[in-house]
Order: C-alpha cells, then structure tokens, then sequence
C-alpha cells in the first residue's frame, strides 16, 4: 500500500471520475482507499500477472517490432466494460491476489534477467496502479530501457503529462465515437479519452490507437468514419490504428463474434483517413505495406516478424514513421 500520488483530502483526481471516497470506502476502480483522509494504492507492488510478450501483442506495430516485452499489471479498473476479456482480473479485490511483495526495483531486474529492455503496463488498466507504474518506469529509463502503457486513456490531464515525461509509447483503446455508448458500456465518457489522445501526441509518445468492432454497438460505420476523420485531423495520418474484431466475453458472451465482412468495410473506410490500418483477430491482415509505393515492408505471420526496413525506410526511400 502506498499514498495516492493524486489526491485531495478524500478525493481522487488521478482519473475523470473524481471519486469522493468516505472513510474506508474505495474508488470505483477498487483498489484506491480512504484511510483518515488520505487515498493510498492498494496494489502497490503487488502485481497479478507477469509474463514475457511479444511487443505485436500489445499491439504495437510500429515499435521496435520482434522484439520481446516485459509485460505486468495488478487488478482492478476504473472502467466496466460489459466485454471485458479480462474482467477476472479487472474487478478482483487486491485482498485476492499474491500478498508477496514485487517492488519496482525487482520489475526492472526480472526484465534485465529475461532479455527484455521493454516494459509494458498493461493487462488491466495501468491508470489505477499509476504509483507502482510511474516508479517502475522512472527506474527502467535510468537504466536505458522503453516504457509502454496499453490504457483506456481515462486519466485526467495532470498525471497524464507527468507520465508523459517516462513513458515512450502507448496503445489506447478508443472504444466508441459516441458517449453515450461509453456511458452505456464502459461507464465512462468520451472527451476525456480524445484529449488524452492530443496530450500524448503532443507529448511526442509513440501513439497507436484499437478499435473494438462489436456487433449492435461500436460497428456503425459512419460512427466510424467519423471517429477516422476525427483521428486524421486531430492526431495526424500517420497514427496507427487496429480495427480488433469482437469475439464474445464476460456479459457479453450472447454477441456474435464481428463479421469478416464487417472488418473489411472498415479498413477501406480507415484507409480514406489513415496511412497504416491493420486488422485485429483477423489472420493475415497484420503486415505494414508502404504507403507511397505498396512494398510489403513488415511481413507478419502470427509473432513470427519479417522486417524489410532499411534503417525505418522501404526500398523508395518512403520514411515510415515508428521506432524500428
């Protein structure tokens, strides 16, 4: 357990809920507590999943890929989406998990001893257990090595631009283009996480944003295009986005899985807007082809990665925005 880096008296500020939280009671995420008027973190140093990744996994397409991940995260979320495909982990109590201690220190060391100079926070929504993250990616980028975060974008814009500061790329779900959907499924909102996006690009992080194509709920295609057009003139054309196709999870498990044909309608929408569209879930829809001269530049099958950039250039001389 530790302080709460953001917080007033008994009120969080770390994420756009504001959650005023009574004497001990706890925030919406589950794992921020009021103890005589002070917040603390719960699951500092207590991570509930540590695993070695591929960095594709997260996605990131256009970071260093092929290259392996140091991947952790703790319970909780300061989200509730009616699909989560981790909600085990998402809405399980800190009291649940391994009690023994994990430092930060000891996140960076286990990344060294595996071979990774990545680490990735993820699994869950890092926003919750920011103390434990901050501290972890402070450490890691003394020593040289990258931090990743895989985020809602529901973080409010002070501790966001503080993470800003160590954190080099980020993938953010942006699940809907309409907030009243975000209400409905994640019990959030949508402007938060859009300015989220703008702080980061404007931060100079390594930005790359997923779309989850849910049937009956985020597959209208003119939300859709709108949602492109909004990224392309906002955040640039050479965002990468990742069109993830749906299978069923948690309250949603009634849902069919996205149509082929879904997916395919809107990649060629993305492509109207955006240089680099890829699709999720799907096989054989992962490579980066270039956009000036149609070179297959990264040849993915699965995790095995064929990268054919010559120092973050195709044979045309087109440069291909990402860190490779």
């Amino acid at each position: 357990m530790k302080q709460a880096l953001f917080a007033e008296n008994n009120k969080c500020v770390l994420c756009p809920h504001n959650c005023i939280i009574s004497e001990g009671k706890r925030g919406i995420c589950g794992v921020r507590i009021n103890k005589e008027d002070n917040i603390y973190a719960l699951v500092y140093g207590r991570p509930c999943s540590i695993a070695i990744d591929p960095i594709e996994k997260k996605p990131l397409y256009h970071f260093f890929p092929g290259k392996s991940i140091l991947s952790f995260g703790t319970v909780g979320c300061n989200f509730r989406c009616k699909g989560c495909q981790n909600w085990e982990i998402a809405t399980a109590k800190p009291e649940k998990t391994d009690k023994v201690s994990y430092p930060p220190k000891k996140i960076v060391e286990t990344a060294k001893e595996k071979g990774c100079d990545m680490i990735a926070y993820t699994y869950t929504e890092p926003t919750v257990f920011y103390e434990y993250m901050i501290d972890t990616a402070k450490i890691a980028k003394k020593q040289g090595m990258k931090n990743v975060i895989v985020s809602n974008g529901y973080i409010n814009e002070k501790p966001l631009r503080e993470l800003c500061k160590v954190i080099d790329a980020a993938n953010i779900d942006l699940k809907f283009f309409n907030n009243e959907k975000y209400m409905k499924y994640s019990s959030g909102k949508l402007e938060p996480i859009l300015k989220s996006l703008k702080i980061l690009k404007e931060e100079g992080v390594w930005l790359e944003i997923t779309n989850l194509l849910i049937p009956g709920l985020s597959d209208d295609l003119k939300e859709f295009e709108e949602m492109c057009k909004w990224i392309k003139e906002n955040l640039g054309e050479d965002v990468p986005l990742h069109i993830s196709r749906f299978f069923p999870h948690f309250k949603l498990g009634n849902v069919s899985p996205t149509p082929i044909e879904t997916m395919e309608k809107a990649k060629v929408i993305a492509k109207k807007y955006l240089r680099y569209v890829y699709l999720g879930n799907v096989p054989y829809e992962s490579n980066t082809i270039c956009p000036k001269c149609n070179n297959l530049l990264i040849k993915r099958d699965g995790y095995n990665i064929l990268n054919n950039l010559e120092k973050g250039c195709c044979v045309c001389k087109e440069k291909i925005p990402g860190s490779w």
